[in-house]
């Protein structure tokens, strides 16, 4: 028991953070005989880097057009060469892996110990270089654990090819080494297994041959191909191993453990909670303003319950501009009420059973309402933070208000919906349609979206290019406040998209039965017995923020951001991006 609480205390103080250059803390600072001969010890140590895969974070999608938050997210010089936004320069960690990758076979441990150490850490070592290039291009591709006093520090970056080759070797050799899939009921639940390498490696595949990494052949790349062998053996092995879609889409990260969960973060109460809750709840259920709230631009993406949007002529359920927005909350995909709460919206939260949730200035508690309606005779506080939404998705309602930092729900990092659309998207690069519309059926059909007289749940692409934005906007909604859409959009070349952009939100005014706005006092005592709906109200559109910058601004040099000035400063042998002033390649060109 010394041992482990040595080792553990060792490998935390080698996790300091550090963003130097290849930094090297001094590794003879533990007792290498002590942690690769113990098979707690050196568990424990490989355990210390688990925290890479990161956890619930409500903030994620205010890159996009999902969510909104107190100011515009992409300003101006929001990127620099000097500033640390969106640099991912991991070597503290990739020395701390490539110790535990030399150190447990340099040990006395069982060769069946080893292995299952080295291909956890391989894995590791390639989702953190992953994490690199996808940011930067090719860095240098360290191996070995560097030693300040031997070792030459000053080293090139390796080729994006080459790193791309390099993550696929070390993900191989970890399927290679770990079991196909971990049992719910299993200590191990919650490490890597084969599954999610797989799944991962098919991922790596999808952005190797994707228009970021390929700009002049985006779209008929030999990558692709490549990609798509890797995405169909995921998507095979994986359902023959017992993944599948959650039959409730509420219930994909609530329901623990469930079929389509592919890699999770165990959470636990108390020893491991997360900020989830505490940061998409109204104020007057959480612990202060939600600090990330749904969009209008984004509740107009979720299309009608027949698979398509309010304002096409063809859907039925087709609406004009105004008709919808007096009406937004009817007849969506079903994913739509499991996702948003909106003004009016049956919210049980806290545990109180028929509340409903308001947001009328006026009429709302003061940390909920959003608004300028002159009759309230008060101004909101939260007009240029709130639309006048909050996230339900993946909330745990039962948690009363002074318990919502006791959130402890598994944080889902990769679920089979990815590995399926990841496949569909890929099918669709190399001429099969037909598959990735097979996808997109099942999607759908689990969201519970009216399958049609066709069939096909309201999906109308029949060309390469159709499918293409049809699997695209499919990811958009199934994978919302989930940190993929600004991650998608990049890789596919698509941030004009985002360019110019603005936000908005809805006031809710309560009206009489005749149209003409209820008295206040009224509307206040009927919201105390939750007895106004939704179709109570007029709505009106308000921009967000209201005060500061309002407009999205992504230049094209943001599909590779720039290696930080400090970086290169301390290592002459690391060349800047060539769109940012330098003159290395970040493609694959």
């Amino acid at each position: 028991m010394k041992k482990l609480t040595l080792a553990i205390m060792l490998a935390g103080g080698l996790m300091v953070s550090c963003d130097k250059v290849l930094d090297v803390r001094d590794v003879d600072a533990y007792s290498p005989e002590l942690v690769w001969s113990d098979a707690k010890a050196a568990n424990a140590f490989l355990t210390n880097i688990y925290p890479m895969f990161g956890n619930w974070n409500p903030g994620l999608d205010q890159m996009s057009e999902q969510l909104s938050s107190g100011a515009m997210y992409w300003y101006a010089d929001r990127v620099t060469i000097s500033n640390g936004n969106f640099k991912s320069w991991d070597y503290n960690r990739i020395r701390l892996i490539n110790t535990a990758i030399e150190g447990v076979n340099s040990g006395t441990l069982a060769d069946s110990i080893k292995s299952f150490i080295t291909a956890q850490a391989r894995f590791m070592r390639a989702y953190a270089y992953f994490d690199m290039v996808k940011h930067h291009g090719g860095v240098p591709y360290i191996t070995k654990p560097q030693d300040k006093d031997k070792d030459d520090l000053m080293t090139p970056r390796n080729t994006t090819k080459q790193c791309f080759d390099s993550i696929i070797t070390d993900i191989d050799a970890a399927i290679a080494g770990l079991p196909p899939r971990y049992a719910t009921s299993s200590d191990n639940y919650g490490r890597i297994d084969a599954s999610f390498a797989k799944a991962f490696k098919a991922k790596v595949l999808l952005y190797k041959a994707s228009p970021q990494f390929n700009p002049s052949n985006p779209w008929n790349n030999a990558y692709w191909q490549e990609a798509y062998t890797a995405s169909k053996t995921a998507y095979d092995d994986l359902k023959a191993a017992g993944y599948a879609l959650t039959p409730d889409y509420a219930n994909i990260a609530l329901v623990e453990k469930g079929p389509e969960v592919v890699f999770a973060v165990v959470n636990q109460y108390p020893n491991k909670t997360t900020e989830w809750d505490n940061g998409v709840r109204p104020g007057s259920e959480s612990r202060g303003p939600a600090g990330s709230v749904p969009s209008w631009e984004f509740v107009k993406m979720f299309p009608m319950k027949d698979g398509k949007l309010y304002n096409d002529p063809t859907g039925a359920y087709y609406k004009t501009d105004a008709q919808f927005l007096q009406s937004y909350w009817e007849n969506r995909d079903p994913r739509f009420g499991k996702s948003i709460v909106w003004n009016g919206k049956v919210y049980e939260v806290s545990g109180k059973p028929g509340k409903r949730q308001y947001t009328s200035l006026g009429i709302a508690h003061e940390l909920d309402d959003f608004g300028v309606n002159p009759a309230a005779g008060i101004n909101s506080t939260n007009r240029d933070r709130y639309t006048g939404f909050f996230v339900l998705k993946n909330s745990l309602l039962r948690l009363k208000q002074a318990e919502v930092q006791q959130y402890d729900v598994d944080f889902v990092l990769m679920r089979f919906a990815e590995v399926m659309l990841n496949y569909a998207e890929t099918a669709n690069e190399t001429g099969k349609l037909a598959d990735a519309l097979d996808i997109l059926k099942q999607i759908r059909q689990r969201a519970g979206i009216e399958p049609g007289a066709t069939g096909n749940y309201g999906i109308t692409a029949t060309t390469r290019e159709a499918m293409r934005e049809a699997i695209l906007a499919e990811r958009n909604i199934e994978f919302c406040f989930e940190g993929h859409r600004f991650w998608d959009l990049r890789r596919l070349r698509l941030l004009n998209r985002l360019d110019g952009l603005t936000k908005h939100g809805v006031e809710a005014i309560a009206i009489s039965a005749g149209g003409a706005d209820m008295p206040l006092s009224e509307a206040r005592t009927k919201a105390n017995a939750y007895q106004l709906t939704e179709a109570n109200f007029r709505y009106t559109l308000l921009q967000v923020p209201v005060s500061g910058v309002k407009v999205f601004s992504v230049p094209d040099k943001y599909y590779f951001f720039p290696i930080q000035k400090d970086v290169i400063d301390r290592n002459n042998k690391i060349e800047q991006n060539n769109n940012w002033g330098g003159t290395f390649n970040p493609t694959m060109e």
